[in-house]
């Protein structure tokens, strides 16, 4: 028997699988300050002690997408290292604030079971799960991803789909943000003077600026969440496949554009769940992301008069700036997008 991991395929999955992951991970100031390195993010709750605190915050929490990508990272290894890609997501939220000093692990259900025609491969849906060191459950999602056969002749799983939402509703949405004191939210310190009230349905934001993404940094940021995809490490291997070079995370896209998002959506200080995404076609090291956004709906939240909602749909794009507010050629994506993300955030009122 070998000692080495070569990973699950496709035939490897069974509907009702529960996988628990290794390996648990404590998160410290030291990886959000690497992971503000990597994106620029400038949020002032997660940036800030003192801001935190005033609201009501033991501490600044960390950033919300940092805590999405170490529970991703720790699933890559049983669900995903033989991808092909991954696909798409629905039904994440975001339960409990994660502090430094915790420690998070995670644990997936395989949840539905596709093979594709081609037969060399199949799309497996999961619903994965992050905990503290408390057992408290602190984000859950589900992604389905495009993962290759080991043995081409294996018979096909019954096909399982699962029924997944198109949006969160607004009274599910709220959990990892505590009772906030409003009187001491500085609109100066934020770095936008734009609340809930200031946001309309169907108006689009146009983020300006771009973000050039380098090999070495995007290989940087995918090892701090453990992902250990060989898609985006290996030149040796990617040299010789489909596109000649590695690609880059995903998530890594959707950290960038969550970070220019903050030119138009600066007091968005929480992403409380994900209803859906789609990484509409693959980035390579060199190409610079740009990004708008559409706000897509407006809710209050059952219970806060604190904070409202605001279903965002983001739209990031390779080496096209947004002014124009790209997204279709016809029935197809515009050539330069590269993701179609649908969110909401939590915004002062």
């Amino acid at each position: 028997m070998s000692k080495t991991n070569a990973g699950n395929f496709f035939e490897d999955f069974t509907v009702g699988q529960v996988i628990r992951h290794a390996t648990p991970r404590t998160l410290t100031v030291g990886d959000a300050s690497l992971y503000s390195a990597l994106y620029g993010t400038r949020f002032a709750v997660q940036s800030a002690d003192s801001f935190a605190q005033a609201l009501g915050y033991p501490r600044a929490p960390l950033d919300d997408l940092l805590v999405f990508h170490v529970v991703f990272g720790k699933t890559v290894p049983d669900i995903s290292l033989n991808a092909v890609a991954n696909l798409g997501y629905a039904g994440g939220r975001f339960l409990a604030p994660v502090y430094p000093g915790d420690t998070l692990h995670a644990v997936s259900e395989v949840i539905g079971l596709r093979e594709n025609s081609n037969g060399t491969s199949g799309v497996v849906y999961v619903r994965s799960a992050g905990f503290n060191q408390d057992g408290v459950e602190v984000l859950d999602y589900v992604r389905w991803v495009m993962v290759r056969k080991r043995d081409p002749k294996a018979p096909a799983p019954e096909t399982v789909i699962p029924t997944l939402p198109a949006a969160l509703a607004a009274d599910a949405l709220g959990d990892a943000v505590p009772a906030l004191d409003l009187g001491e939210w500085r609109d100066d310190l934020a770095g936008s003077p734009l609340r809930f009230a200031d946001y309309r349905v169907g108006e689009r934001i146009d983020h300006v600026d771009g973000m050039t993404v380098e090999e070495a940094e995007h290989m940087l940021a995918t090892r701090l969440y453990q992902n250990t995809a060989k898609v985006h490490f290996n030149q040796y291997t990617e040299g010789q496949g489909r596109f000649g070079r590695r690609l880059i995370y995903g998530g890594h896209v959707i950290s960038i554009a969550r970070a220019l998002s903050f030119n138009g959506l600066g007091n968005a200080f929480h992403v409380a769940a994900i209803n859906g995404g789609r990484h509409v076609a693959p980035l390579f090291a060199g190409l610079t992301v740009f990004a708008w956004s559409e706000i897509v709906d407006v809710a209050e939240i059952p219970g806060r008069e604190d904070v409202g909602a605001l279903r965002v749909r983001t739209i990031a794009t390779k080496d096209r700036p947004c002014a124009d507010f790209p997204l279709k050629d016809g029935e197809d994506y515009d050539p330069s997008v590269i993701l179609d993300l649908d969110y909401w955030v939590l915004i002062p009122r």
